[in-house]
């Protein structure tokens, strides 16, 4: 064995090859989008209290989770966008500080109405942040490894999320739950830190960077509609557009679902979760390992089709059985999460430098706004059996895999 094959062998070898500009850029993007996600469950796991307090329906508490997602591709096409003109790095810190600011407020609202607003407003920089950090990596990453690197950047959002429901299981059990739903958006102030740190130590890719200092960028939203890019942008869109209707659909209801109809405490719900929000972590990971062995498209198809079984499979278990349900958690969340490993380099990979912050930031949220929908749909028709609605968006993700190139191992286009 040559020096230079052990040194591929080894685990972590893609973190070593993106040097130390490339290290600290990843860990601001996993930051950002580890806090991004914090911030965002803060909304489903105070779901049920924030419904009690304000006597609202589960159709408008539903259309509190959609209303961020279908604001958020608003903001994430013009981070998109935004990231072309001005850099991955300065609209990374933008979008940071813009959802911590709205989550904050959130707690402050004193009525539906503003909570709805400025839920609305945090959602611009929930869906901005996600487009600038996977491109900033994306760019820095070596082509054999870019599946894995990115996706340990999307396994953020498994931490974020384990660090919401110990922060819920700690603030609703200490505190009434009038008053713990509004300090879980305070807590959402942590990311302002991460944003001064981003400032201070994190710069673009050289390539990037000097097509910034080369070239006027003009990018714009509708030279991804002409030309190849035409197609390739359709049917991304609709990938994401399944994809994340699946996912959004059992993240914004799950809490409301254990808590209400299979009648689990507090501290039951987030055991629950923890098995389910374990599984996602592990399903990142691997999905990103995955991704660079077996393709891009395999990988999706393959977590599509396991995503759809396991929702169906979870939410019809009987009452009276719900350790089939917590053991039914990690699976299910491996799936879920391992589907979205290849997104930020498989995204990146079909679009060219000039163009890639808007490709990504559009075909990502536009999937974003469309599945929002489907939270929506639930929350009307009853988060029960219902539920199941969102397996159906795994099968639109399956039919978009017939328009898109595989794109494994290839090198980013200038």
């Amino acid at each position: 064995m040559t020096a230079t094959t052990a040194t591929e062998a080894r685990p972590f070898d893609w973190f070593r090859t993106l040097g130390k500009r490339g290290r600290r850029a990843f860990v601001g993007a996993f930051g950002g989008y580890g806090l991004d996600s914090f911030d965002y469950q803060t909304l489903p796991l105070g779901l049920a209290a924030i419904t009690a307090y304000f006597g609202i329906s589960s159709g408008e508490a539903g259309l509190l989770g959609t209303t961020t997602l279908v604001v958020s591709a608003v903001g994430g096409v013009g981070a998109g966008m935004l990231a072309d003109r001005i850099g991955r790095v300065r609209t990374l810190q933008i979008t940071i500080a813009m959802y911590t600011i709205f989550t904050v407020l959130c707690g402050f609202a004193p009525n539906f109405e503003t909570l709805l607003i400025f839920r609305a407003l945090q959602g611009l920089g929930f869906g901005g942040e996600w487009a600038a950090g996977a491109a900033l990596v994306a760019e820095y990453s070596q082509a054999k490894y870019r599946g894995r690197t990115v996706a340990f950047v999307q396994s953020a959002w498994a931490v974020g999320w384990g660090l919401s429901v110990i922060v819920y299981t700690v603030v609703f059990s200490v505190a009434s739950d009038a008053v713990a739903w509004r300090i879980m958006f305070w807590t959402g102030v942590i990311p302002a830190l991460l944003v001064l740190w981003v400032r201070k130590s994190v710069k673009d890719a050289p390539r990037a960077e000097e097509r910034l200092k080369t070239e006027r960028p003009k990018g714009t939203l509708v030279q991804i509609f002409k030309g190849d890019l035409v197609r390739t942008t359709f049917f991304a869109a609709l990938l994401a557009t399944g994809v994340q209707g699946g996912y959004y659909t059992i993240s914004t209801w799950l809490p409301s679902y254990l808590k209400k109809t299979r009648e689990l405490t507090v501290i039951g719900t987030g055991g629950y979760l923890a098995f389910l929000i374990t599984g996602a972590f592990v399903g990142y990971i691997c999905g990103g390992y995955l991704t660079d062995l077996m393709g891009r498209k395999k990988t999706f198809l393959t977590f599509a089709l396991l995503s759809a079984a396991l929702i169906v499979a979870y939410t019809q278990i009987p009452k009276g059985a719900n350790g089939l349900v917590l053991v039914l958690g990690f699976p299910l969340g491996f799936s879920m999460s391992a589907i979205f490993s290849g997104f930020g380099a498989f995204l990146a990979e079909l679009y060219p430098t000039a163009l890639r912050g808007t490709g990504q930031g559009f075909t990502y949220n536009f999937g974003r706004a469309v599945g929002a929908i489907f939270p929506t749909v639930v929350g009307f028709l009853g988060a029960g059996g219902a539920i199941v609605f969102g397996a159906l968006g795994y099968g639109i993700a399956v039919l978009a895999l017939l328009g898109l190139p595989e794109t494994r191992g290839i090198e980013l286009v200038d």
